[in-house]
C-alpha cells in the first residue's frame, strides 16, 4: 500500500528501516487487526513499514468469504468489500492509520494511502519463500525500490517476484498483474 512519493513513515538508514512516530502507528494498526479480527494471522517477518508503503502478508484461516448473499444487480449493487474479505481488512486498517495520524498532525480528511492497492493469492511454498525474503530485505534494497523519489537502479529481486506473480497468474487462467502497489 502506498502513500504519497514523500517519505511519511520514516528513513532507510545504513539499510535498516527507522520508523518516526506515523510508522509507529502504521506498524500498531496492522498488528492490531489480529485483535480485532481473530480470523487473521499476521507474522512478523511477513511486514515491513518503508518511508512511504508497506509489504504485508495476510493470512485467512477461517472460511469468512463463503456466506450466503443475495447476489448484486445493477439496482443493488454491492455496497463495498464483503465484511471478513481482504478488501475490507485493508480498507479498515487503512482508515485507523490515517486517522490516527491525522488526528496526530492536526489535518482531518487528508489522505494518507493512494487509493488502491495490490493483492496477490500466493499459491506456491517456493512464491511464499521469495516474497518473505523480498519483504524482509526490502529496506536493504531501499536505494533500488520503484517508490524510492531517489531510487539509483531497478531491483532484480522485485523483477523477479513480479514474474513469479505473472506465471503463477497464468497458471491459474487469471489475467496476469501488470505491477502494482506494495
Amino acid at each position: 500500500m502506498l502513500t504519497r512519493p514523500a517519505p511519511l513513515f520514516g528513513d532507510v538508514v545504513d539499510g535498516e528501516m527507522r520508523l518516526n512516530e506515523y510508522g509507529e502507528i502504521v506498524r500498531a494498526e496492522w498488528f492490531k487487526t489480529v485483535q480485532l479480527r481473530p480470523y487473521v494471522v499476521l507474522h512478523e517477518d511477513e511486514f515491513v513499514v518503508m518511508p512511504n508503503h508497506i509489504h504485508g502478508m495476510i493470512w485467512i484461516v477461517d472460511d469468512v468469504g463463503a456466506t450466503r448473499r443475495v447476489a448484486p444487480t445493477k439496482t443493488n449493487p454491492p455496497a463495498g468489500p464483503a465484511p471478513g474479505s481482504i478488501g475490507a481488512i485493508v480498507g479498515a486498517f487503512k482508515s485507523a492509520v490515517t486517522r490516527r495520524i491525522n488526528q496526530r498532525r492536526g489535518t482531518p480528511g487528508v489522505r494518507v494511502w493512494q487509493r488502491n492497492y495490490y493483492e496477490h493469492i500466493i499459491r506456491h511454498e517456493r512464491a511464499l519463500n521469495a516474497i518473505r525474503r523480498y519483504i524482509a530485505e526490502n529496506p536493504l534494497r531501499w536505494h533500488l525500490d520503484r517508490y524510492n523519489p531517489h531510487a539509483t537502479g531497478t531491483d532484480p529481486q522485485a523483477q523477479e517476484i513480479w514474474q513469479m506473480m505473472k506465471e503463477n497468474a497464468r497458471t491459474v487462467g487469471r489475467r496476469a498483474p501488470t505491477g502494482g502497489q506494495s
